[in-house]
């Protein structure tokens, strides 16, 4: 072979090896994977196991970074996955703050943000973040729905001083008011805080028929444990976000009777069988539990498994515009999810549009109790 033929034969090598490169589908995930909210994160990670090397014959890559629970260093992965890693799309965070900031670069760089939290975002903000739960207003709805049919008139709250209490706070008192029941006071403490005593007495003096609880995995406990060691013996409701069996392992006894409104992937046993989600859900949370051990489904695993999906129904919408590596592919993915009409998935049935970036309503949440040191269905 002589030089110009072996030069030509390199430089089409490099360019085929430089295509295929570009065909590969970069996903960059940020996750509390240490820090307060590390009880969300690590489940979210652990979902990733069921996802599969490609999707519509694209080799994915995933770049999973951990965040800390920290909203600057959720900042600095953002803007690394942008800058360096040239995602297409961006993951997480599982933390309600670092999940704000991730938005912030998910919109500065016009990349796909799939917020595995319930943000809010002012109208405009969020062309590009798409939320995997459910919105506390859809969450906040169910509570009240079940506090009018149990005659409750009164409720306080307890939660977290940051957007996450400041989103479940606004919607919670709106909802109620709308529906004649009344907040008697609101309570706040911080994440990393040891103890609630000081809110809890303010909670129960107060005197009302329920208090709401809004905190985040194993933190749910120590609010719930606070109002009780003050002898209050009224109803207790949690989130979506103190769904899981760290709620049952550190309350003990003391839960026992809690309502938690809930995603669907915590109990999919309890749903009819004609539900679009049952199916799903009873399917991952067995896949789940084989592979994770009994009893640790949870619905922060479910959501990134809901990712996977979402991202099989828009990935070969997305490629008929675009090849992955580009800004039009980043865009395509933005308009296929707008335009994808229904998703099943675990935790209901996605239908995001350009107005809706939640995407889920009511049939996407589940009442439960605590009976026995075990989840039971009450409003399915």
């Amino acid at each position: 072979m002589n030089t110009m033929l072996r030069i030509i034969v390199l430089v089409s090598a490099a360019l085929i090896g430089a295509a295929t490169a570009q065909a590969e589908i970069t996903i960059g995930i940020d996750l509390p994977l240490t820090g307060p909210a590390a009880g969300l994160g690590i489940p979210c990670k652990n979902g990733l196991v069921f996802w599969p090397d490609s999707i519509a014959g694209e080799k994915l890559k995933l770049i999973i970074l951990d965040d800390g629970s920290d909203p600057s260093q959720a900042t600095r992965n953002a803007r690394r996955f942008i800058s360096e890693d040239k995602v297409d799309l961006m993951m997480g965070s599982a933390g309600t703050v670092p999940a704000l900031a991730m938005a912030a670069i998910a919109a500065e760089g016009e990349t796909v943000q799939l917020a595995e939290s319930p943000i809010e975002l002012a109208p405009g903000k969020d062309a590009w973040t798409f939320r995997l739960p459910q919105s506390t207003a859809v969450m906040a709805e169910g509570i009240v729905e079940h506090m009018k049919k149990n005659g409750v008139k009164t409720f306080a709250f307890i939660g977290y001083s940051d957007a996450y209490g400041e989103s479940w706070l606004k919607d919670m008192t709106r909802i109620a008011n709308e529906a004649g029941i009344k907040l008697t006071t609101a309570e706040r403490f911080a994440r990393p805080d040891t103890s609630v005593t000081a809110q809890a007495i303010k909670a129960v003096a107060s005197n009302p028929d329920a208090i709401v609880l809004v905190a985040s995995g194993s933190g749910a406990a120590m609010p719930h444990l606070a109002v009780v060691d003050r002898g209050y013996k009224g109803k207790i409701y949690q989130t979506h976000s103190a769904a899981s069996n760290d709620l049952i392992r550190l309350g003990g006894k003391s839960v026992e009777g809690a309502f938690v409104i809930s995603g669907l992937a915590v109990m999919p046993e309890g749903l009819a069988d004609g539900h679009p989600s049952k199916k799903l859900a009873v399917d991952f949370v067995q896949k789940y539990e084989a592979k994770f051990g009994p009893g640790t489904r949870n619905q922060f695993a479910a959501h990134t498994y809901d990712a996977l999906l979402v991202l099989q129904r828009v990935i070969p919408e997305a490629l008929k515009k675009g090849k992955p590596g580009t800004k039009e592919f980043r865009a395509a993915l933005r308009d296929a999810l707008e335009n994808a009409g229904e998703i099943p998935v675990t935790q209901g049935v996605f239908r995001y549009t350009a107005k809706d970036h939640f995407g889920l309503n009511s049939h996407a949440r589940m009442m439960l109790t605590i009976a026995n040191g075990n989840w039971k269905v009450v409003t399915p």
